[in-house]
């Protein structure tokens, strides 16, 4: 009876939110890895039309199967619905295009970039506060991720069209970021998140049939176990994580985690697939660390406060 109390402030003083980061960090950088094996295979649109189909469909039925109440409303539904154009149909779309001729670790590179523009969009539309330390923060995060681009481009392998293609993507995913914070869709973010998922999939469905062929498939277990990780860990679970850190940190440090892609994304990129690694490319991991660090800290004090 005496350890009660203990266990009952453990619990209530337990924070699950450098956790969630974690787990977000890891599935989102993986995703650019899981990624580049699955175009290797199949079309990218056939992929991600697969992948957002079944993706919506799954989170969809397990609701219906657990009697779950819709929670959204009309204009709930159309906020996710665009949101999957922006945040999947467009996002992913133009980066799996572009991956197709880029790198895994070069595309994870510039999608790292988000946080600097939905940085000063946050501060334009959503009015974030955009202080010292985030500017700080910010321009380290550019410096480090400039630094790893720098060299990684100087080695050649990549080309510029998947380059123009990967940088529409990160226009895209910044959309949908300011856009989740300015039009606040409120209820159930599972439902949301299969709302958005099976509008995805239905948005790319003619493009993949138009503009690819089924006849390009190669089915092989690496195919498989990319998809299953895509669908699973990437449309389900990083993206369900994502809107949770949008609502608790905010727009700008929340986008503010993708500064750790670069080293992760090249890590597991080096990993898996033998892309290769210099010293260089590592270096600029300090002063995205630092950056992170600075932009969050702020979110980070007045969530304790508010607790």
């Amino acid at each position: 009876m005496s350890l009660a109390p203990s266990v009952a402030v453990s619990r209530a003083t337990f924070n699950p939110l450098p956790l969630t980061i974690g787990l977000f960090c890891l599935l989102w950088s993986f995703a650019f890895v899981a990624g580049k094996i699955g175009v290797t295979y199949c079309p990218p649109l056939i992929l991600l039309t697969a992948r957002f189909s079944l993706a919506g469909i799954l989170i969809l039925g397990i609701s219906a199967l657990r009697r779950d109440s819709w929670s959204l409303s009309w204009r709930d539904t159309s906020v996710f619905a665009l949101l999957g154009v922006a945040n999947n149909a467009l996002y992913l779309g133009l980066g799996y295009t572009g991956l197709q001729t880029v790198s895994a670790g070069l595309g994870g590179l510039i999608v790292s970039a988000n946080p600097v523009f939905t940085a000063i969009l946050a501060a334009l539309f959503l009015g974030e506060q955009f202080t010292w330390r985030k500017v700080t923060g910010l321009l380290l995060g550019i410096i480090g991720v400039g630094f790893i681009v720098w060299h990684r481009m100087s080695v050649g392998t990549d080309s510029l069209h998947g380059i123009l293609f990967t940088l529409a993507s990160l226009a895209s995913i910044v959309a949908g970021t300011v856009l989740f914070k300015l039009l606040a869709p409120k209820g159930s973010l599972w439902i949301g998140n299969g709302v958005q998922n099976l509008v995805a999939g239905v948005v790319l469905l003619p493009f993949a049939f138009t503009l690819s062929d089924v006849g390009d498939v190669v089915p092989n277990a690496r195919l498989l176990g990319a998809f299953a990780f895509l669908t699973l860990g990437g449309s389900i679970l990083a993206y369900l994580l994502w809107f949770h850190l949008l609502k608790v940190c905010g727009a700008t440090a929340a986008s503010a985690y993708h500064f750790l892609m670069p080293p992760l994304g090249v890590l597991f990129a080096w990993m898996v697939l033998g892309e290769h690694v210099e010293i260089r490319d590592l270096m600029g991991i300090v002063p995205v660390a630092l950056g992170i660090y600075l932009v969050t800290r702020p979110a980070a004090a007045g969530a304790a406060i508010s607790r």
